[in-house]
């Protein structure tokens, strides 16, 4: 988003009827860096306010579903780049293996504990040979790339423990506000 002022973005909310997280984060960066705000400010934020209050302005919501195929994905190619990498030399960056293979895969969108469930109970059932042929794709790919870019920092080995904090990392990125939701 390019840099607006906060009168703009609160001009553009109110024509719109949304105040979009990107819109949000960009109020708050400004309201941070400033000092001071001006009158004018302080006018724009007090009628963003009345509108929100007055349901005039919906703020939309971040981000509250999943994509299950990620972590599928990233699942199978964990497994793959371990096999891998306890037979041979070649280190593989589980990143770009998972992105390569998400590209051609159908995405699993879930709300919910139950839906994400069903999605990946869904993904086992019809598309486990999909993902690993797209993974095994990704990889061949990624083996056969000659090594351009020698300073991009792979995965080493022995970072089992690591890969697991970066897929529990991306999972909370990308999800910050799926909570389990228990059956009642």
């Amino acid at each position: 988003m390019s840099v607006m002022s906060i009168e703009k973005i609160v001009e553009q909310a109110l024509q719109d009827g949304y105040l979009t997280p990107a819109m949000e984060a960009e109020v708050g960066r400004i309201c941070d860096n400033a000092s001071e705000l001006s009158i004018e400010e302080y006018m724009a934020l007090d009628r963003l306010m009345g509108a929100l209050l007055t349901g005039e302005v919906v703020a939309v919501p971040r981000k509250q579903f999943i994509n299950v195929m990620e972590e599928l994905v990233l699942t199978e190619a964990i497994a793959r780049v371990a096999e891998i990498e306890a037979t041979s030399d070649s280190s593989l960056d589980v990143g770009d293996i998972a992105a390569y293979a998400l590209n051609r895969l159908p995405p699993l969108y879930a709300t919910t504990e139950e839906g994400a469930n069903y999605q990946r109970q869904r993904a086992q059932a019809e598309l486990e040979e999909l993902i690993a042929q797209q993974v095994n794709e990704a990889i061949a790919r990624y083996l056969d790339r000659p090594n351009f870019f020698p300073e991009r920092q792979a995965l080493g080995k022995n970072t089992g423990n690591e890969i697991l904090r970066q897929v529990s990392t991306l999972l909370q990125v990308y999800a910050p506000n799926f909570e389990q939701k228990s059956h009642s």
